[in-house]
């Protein structure tokens, strides 16, 4: 007889229950898996925009980039006391979207703050204005770089001297071979020119901000860093 009774027992319905929403002869047991079914297939949709859109966001902290040097002209072209417009190409293999303009003269032992060494005989300024990005230019009456967007100034070495921008200027590291300058991969400085891995616009690197902002997980080793 128990047995029998065992075998009868129906499923508790969710009018039992007293389950909002519950309507006559649905059982416990459906209205959970068809939750469950409900739940599962919105995180599918979900993921399904979600995921492509961190992709793409974060994805690019993880390309190794690889810059050549590249020869930009005879070392005499550059003088000492101003800067000369080079364009550089940074990213090949995608045409004139890969390459950028960079300003560079030699190294002066008077208007330079930083050590001279065997990688900034010349200095290569980037364009790139350290806040948002904007292209800057160098204004020889003034002996400054201009930032248009925003109202970015620095001065003759690539320092800020007013604006938005949270650091310097990044630069390129420089070298001369059988007497034509080259240029190589892109370096990020602080307010005192200390070399850094590259860093983004709005990065600051002094205090804290070289621990707050750290360099991208692939970014090149290179000298100086």
């Amino acid at each position: 007889m128990p047995r029998d009774r065992k075998q009868s027992k129906q499923p508790k319905t969710t009018l039992e229950e007293q389950i909002p929403g519950a309507f006559e002869g649905e059982t416990v047991s459906r209205r959970r898996f068809m939750t469950g079914t409900a739940h599962a297939a919105g995180g599918i949709a979900v993921a399904a925009f979600t995921l492509p859109a961190v992709g793409m966001a974060i994805g690019p902290m993880f390309e190794k980039a690889e810059q050549n040097w590249e020869s930009v002209g005879p070392i005499g072209d550059f003088a000492d006391d101003t800067y000369i417009p080079r364009t550089l190409t940074i990213v090949r293999g995608i045409g004139d979207a890969g390459k950028t303009t960079v300003y560079i003269r030699q190294y002066n032992s008077q208007l330079d703050s930083e050590e001279r060494d065997e990688y900034n005989e010349f200095i290569a300024i980037s364009t790139r204005c350290m806040h948002l990005g904007c292209p800057v230019r160098f204004v020889g009456a003034s002996q400054r770089f201009i930032c248009p967007c925003h109202g970015g100034v620095y001065d003759f070495e690539g320092k800020v001297s007013g604006g938005p921008p949270v650091r310097p200027l990044d630069r390129f590291y420089t070298r001369v071979r059988n007497g034509q300058l080259e240029i190589g991969p892109r370096f990020s400085v602080n307010s005192e020119l200390r070399r850094f891995s590259p860093r983004d616009p709005g990065m600051p690197l002094d205090g804290i901000g070289q621990y707050v902002y750290p360099a991208r997980p692939t970014t090149r080793k290179i000298p100086g860093t």
